[in-house]
């Protein structure tokens, strides 16, 4: 564990499964903690797999709008503003190649694809299409159906892949041969989804451009997540913690684990500085 002369200059935070609870909210516990810590001084940063649009509730349940690494890395978005920072994106030509690998190494897994446009709620860019057939993972009523032509017709934040009823982790050993260094391929959950983005582009990418400018190091911060995507940012960062809920491979990989998402773990760590 990195040893800071005081609190933690830095606290980067998964949504979720690490900083919402079961009910997919932030209790009062851990927003009262992470509230004590940015007044006293420490940035607060989101790093998720979220696209931008997924963002506002997070905030209205926070009562603050923090900057967000969205889509694992390939985004830096403003909420306060409504404004994406940048983007990193799937040229149309690495999207037709991975949607050729995937036909290849899963055949019939359905793919999709998030866009992005100047904001979270840019109208004129249809932000998650997917192929006919494609089966969500989660609830997604912002879906618009197109060609698989269509769908590779324009470049991509993240392609997504998925296989109903399949590993997500299966899916990935047998993606990870194909696609080799060709793009970054990860997942969120174990429900048979893959999320792929360009190659090089994780959570702990993102969160060293957004915290760039501040002079301050990935380094520095103490991260909080459960999933492989978080893998990147909790090795990197100063002190890595793992939820008590997370994938055996985050539980394996982190400096600590704390308890599950479903009791504070989050704001059981930030309590040692903001109790």
């Amino acid at each position: 564990m990195t040893q800071w002369s005081g609190p933690p200059p830095l606290i980067a935070s998964d949504v979720d499964g690490t900083l919402l609870d079961g009910n997919e909210q932030i209790s009062a516990r851990t927003r009262a903690v992470v509230r004590a810590a940015v007044d006293d001084g420490a940035r607060f940063v989101l790093a998720t797999g979220r696209p931008p649009r997924w963002i506002p509730p997070v905030v209205e349940a926070l009562g603050f709008a923090p900057m967000a690494v969205c889509a694992n890395g390939a985004v830096i978005y403003d909420p306060a503003t409504d404004r994406v920072v940048s983007a990193r994106t799937l040229s149309v030509d690495a999207l037709v190649k991975l949607a050729e690998v995937v036909g290849r190494a899963i055949p019939g897994a359905g793919l999709a694809v998030e866009r992005i446009g100047s904001s979270a709620h840019d109208a004129a860019t249809p932000q998650f299409v997917s192929s006919p057939g494609y089966e969500h993972a989660w609830l997604n009523p912002d879906n618009t159906e197109v060609s698989l032509e269509d769908l590779l017709s324009q470049p991509a934040i993240k392609l997504l892949v998925r296989q109903a009823g399949a590993s997500s982790a299966d899916m990935a050993k047998r993606l990870t041969t194909h696609i080799g260094t060709a793009a970054e391929l990860t997942y969120s959950t174990n429900n048979g989804l893959i999320e792929i983005v360009p190659t090089g582009i994780t959570k702990a990418t993102g969160l060293a451009e957004l915290i760039a400018p501040l002079g301050i190091e990935v380094g520095q911060a103490v991260a909080f997540g459960d999933m492989p995507n978080d893998l990147p940012m909790l090795t990197r960062a100063g002190h890595g913690v793992a939820m008590g809920n997370a994938h055996p491979e985050v539980l394996a990989a982190a400096a600590e684990i704390t308890a599950p998402n479903t009791e504070d773990g989050l704001a059981r760590v930030l309590e040692r500085w903001w109790g």
